[in-house]
Order: C-alpha cells, then sequence, then structure tokens
C-alpha cells in the first residue's frame, strides 16, 4: 500500500474514534445523536436527487437498515450512559467482526481459517479484559455495547444484500440516510416529547461537527478502498480501538490503566486476523 493510503486508513480511524467522543461528551446523548444525524441528513437531500430512487426491489431493505441504524445509536447511546469511551468503543468494534465470524460458523456451517480462529481467540480475551477485574465496564454497559455490535453486524449484512438490489450505490445510500433522518428524530420525540435544539448554542455545534466528523470518516475510508485493498485497509481502520482509548484519556480525563490499553491492544490484533482478507 502507498503510504497515502496508509494515511487515509490511518485518518479514518481517528475520525471514528473523534465522533463517539463527541456523542461519550454530550450532556444528553440521545439529543446528541440525534442532532448528529442532521449532518447526514443534509448531505443525503442532494444525493437523492442526484441518484434518484433505487429499484423498488431494494426498498424493504433500505427500511430495515434505517431502522437497525436507529437501533445502533439507541443502544450506543445506553452503553456510553454506563460506561467510558475506552472501554465501550473496544467492545463494540471487537464484537461485530467476532459475531459475524461466530455467526457464520454457527449458522452458515463456515470452518473458520487458524487465522480466524487465533482473532476469535483474541477479540474474546481482549473483552474479558474490559469487562472483568478493578476497574471493569459495568455489566449493563458490555451487554449494551455486545447488543450494539450485534445492530452493527446486521445492518451491515442488510446494506451488502440492499445494495446489490438497488442497482445504484448512490440512490441507497441516501435513501438509507434519508430514513434514518426521519425514524431517529421520531424516536426522539415519541421517548422525550420534543426535539428542541438551539441553532446558536455550542452544544449544537458540537453535536453537528460530531456529524460531520462521522461523515468525513466514511468518505475517508471509501477513499482509501477505492485507491487500496480492502483486507488491510480494514485491519488498520481497526486501529481506531486505541485512538478511543487515548482521546478518553487525553480529552475525557478516563482512567488509562495498562491493563486497559493492552485489553484495546488485543481486540485490536484480534479484529485484525478477522477482517484481514490477503
Amino acid at each position: 500500500m502507498s503510504p497515502l493510503v496508509v494515511g487515509l486508513a490511518l485518518f479514518a480511524a481517528i475520525l471514528h474514534a473523534s465522533w463517539n467522543a463527541f456523542l461519550r461528551t454530550g450532556a444528553d446523548r440521545l439529543w446528541t445523536v440525534t442532532v448528529m444525524s442532521f449532518s447526514s441528513t443534509a448531505l443525503a437531500i442532494p444525493l437523492a436527487v442526484f441518484n434518484g430512487f433505487p429499484a423498488t426491489s431494494a426498498l424493504p431493505y433500505v427500511g430495515l437498515s434505517a431502522c437497525l441504524q436507529v437501533g445502533y445509536s439507541v443502544f450506543l447511546v445506553a452503553a456510553y450512559r454506563y460506561g467510558e469511551l475506552g472501554q465501550v468503543y473496544p467492545i463494540v468494534r471487537g464484537s461485530v467482526p467476532l459475531l459475524v465470524t461466530l455467526g457464520g460458523l454457527l449458522l452458515a456451517g463456515q470452518q473458520l481459517t487458524v487465522l480466524e480462529t487465533v482473532g476469535v481467540a483474541l477479540v474474546g480475551s481482549g473483552i474479558m479484559g474490559l469487562s472483568l477485574g478493578r476497574g471493569r465496564a459495568a455489566t449493563t454497559s458490555i451487554l449494551y455495547a455486545l447488543a450494539t455490535g450485534a445492530i452493527i453486524a446486521a445492518y451491515a449484512t442488510v446494506d451488502a444484500i440492499g445494495v446489490r438490489a438497488a442497482g445504484n450505490v448512490g440512490a441507497y445510500t441516501a435513501w438509507v440516510l434519508l430514513a434514518y433522518g426521519v425514524l431517529l428524530p421520531a424516536t426522539f420525540v415519541a421517548s422525550r416529547g420534543r426535539l428542541a435544539f438551539d441553532p446558536r448554542a455550542p452544544e449544537t455545534w458540537k453535536a453537528l461537527g460530531g456529524g460531520l466528523f462521522s461523515l468525513l470518516a466514511y468518505g475517508v475510508v471509501v477513499t482509501a478502498f477505492a485507491l487500496g485493498p480492502a483486507g488491510p485497509i480494514t485491519a488498520i481502520r481497526e486501529t481506531s480501538v486505541v485512538f478511543a482509548a487515548f482521546i478518553g484519556r487525553l480529552l475525557l480525563g478516563e482512567t488509562l490503566t495498562p491493563r486497559r490499553v493492552g485489553a484495546c491492544a488485543v481486540v485490536v490484533l484480534g479484529a485484525i486476523c478477522l477482517g484481514y482478507q490477503p
């Protein structure tokens, strides 16, 4: 890989960890993630106008993906309510390839390679390191984080099928984002009764900034995929777990013990083993 591709993958990892930090610092995290969605909705409108509608056969996948992403947002908010960035984020990121691999093994009868077997063991060990012993994450936080990882794996699978049925990547992406941009605020209103925000308030701009970081992270990694091999790029992107641990320490004042750093590193190595495709 060229230095440019490596740099893009690392930049995407930093951006992904950073928007989670934006969310973690929000005074009302459900409100924060809802306002963050306004950024993606703003992008989706011109994208939808330019690309038009996806094929009719893809519409169920559009709706299901949007619903799953709303669930992802709600469960991630719940996980951060009970746990720190440096604890929750590695469990969420590490559990996705772990659950996908185990799902393929148990449901589809797929055989694990030696590398995947090592990856399962490493991710499992790293999550246990974050979940057990002194200073561990709260049980509630761990359960929400694992549920979040399962939802991510689910909507990634739905998108992989839906985008093929749509016949147009831009149209599919735009309408998923638009549906998400309607459903998440509706979920907030249903649970809180009213969505109020002041366009001049610093908290509003911080949330919108977090949304832009999320969009930029997606755009940067897509660019990297266009310029280099997917396997190594996916592996490098998993370093976001380590960045999250240090962002949590430097910006949020979270505890960064050698045990936590080691557990994060083990999760990263395991995720690389699970996600790497030579």
